[in-house]
């Protein structure tokens, strides 16, 4: 019975120090095989591998596929102006050289070497950014130089990373922003703009109204005044007609047309009842009140 304990016992532990012995790398990772703390292999190639039993050694993983860095909020960075911009960037990264990426960060691998390899990147990026926008001014940030800022900071990151054992694939800014105290003023300096455009283009509409309304008033006055002028010619015109026909109709008989200015006289003169008119009897308005004349 203590003969097969014993025997339990030995398969036991050769079963444990064989599968600490046999490890697998997959496709998406590197494996890297410490001996007592030190590194002793990088294995790049996916398969079945096998080392001593721990702790004489141990294998920590590094992802070799492509990872993002991103900021969780925006950095402060100050532009050749001395003004102040807020900024998010992204990387896209992925580990090149796993000795030389451990060796850079200064650990032993496992989950917090992606941690501190990511933070090293971050403050790579951090030092580009300030040493790009530092050297630029507010409207070459926003707009007026971007592509080349991008660029810039992707040649300085690609170099801290090469350092790193990193191959630093794309560098973008996401979001170049004022401050919030920046962007009140902004909006208030905005607003006095606007406000001082739109008092601009009233005044300016004010003075085209007065314009065209006096040009109007102008041409109303040309119109009647020629309209009055044309009246009055035809008037006068007519009048003269008028009055070339009844000289010509009277001219036939003269006592008919004293006749008719005398009924005219008289029917303007007695026109009102309340009218008196105080004359001699004998004169010569009262004519043909007498008799109707002489004349047919």
């Amino acid at each position: 019975m203590t003969r097969l304990i014993s025997i339990v016992v030995a398969a036991a532990v050769v079963l444990t120090l064989l599968a600490s012995s046999v490890f697998v790398v997959d496709q998406h990772r590197f494996a890297v095989v410490y001996a007592l703390g030190e590194l002793r292999e990088v294995i790049k190639e996916p398969g079945l591998r096998f080392k001593l039993p721990s702790p004489f050694q141990n294998v920590v993983y590094l992802d070799k596929r492509l990872q993002t860095l991103d900021t969780a909020d925006g950095e402060r960075f100050l532009t050749a102006e001395k003004k102040d911009l807020v900024v998010d960037a992204f990387v896209k990264w992925r580990i090149n050289d796993p000795r030389q990426y451990l060796i850079a960060i200064g650990g032993s691998g496992g989950q917090s070497s992606a941690e501190r390899g990511a933070e090293r990147l971050a403050q790579a990026v951090q030092v580009a950014l300030n040493a790009e926008i530092g050297a630029r001014k507010v409207a070459d940030v926003v707009s007026g130089q971007r592509e080349q800022l991008a660029a810039g900071l992707r040649e300085r990151v690609a170099n801290a990373g090469r350092q790193m054992g990193v191959d630093v694939l794309d560098v973008r800014l996401k979001r170049v922003d004022f401050t919030p105290q920046v962007n009140a003023a902004l909006y208030e300096r905005m607003k006095a703009d606007r406000l001082r455009l739109a008092s601009e283009t009233r005044s300016t509409g004010t003075a085209e109204a007065s314009q065209i309304r006096a040009d109007a008033e102008r041409q109303r006055s040309v119109i009647l005044a020629e309209a009055y002028r044309d009246a009055e010619t035809i008037k006068g015109e007519g009048d003269a007609k008028a009055s070339q026909i009844y000289a010509q109709s009277f001219g036939k008989n003269p006592e008919f047309y004293r006749f008719y200015r005398s009924l005219e006289a008289y029917r303007a003169t007695f026109k009102g009842r309340s009218d008196v008119l105080v004359l001699d009897s004998n004169s010569e308005f009262f004519k043909y009140f007498k008799g109707p004349g002489s004349g047919k």
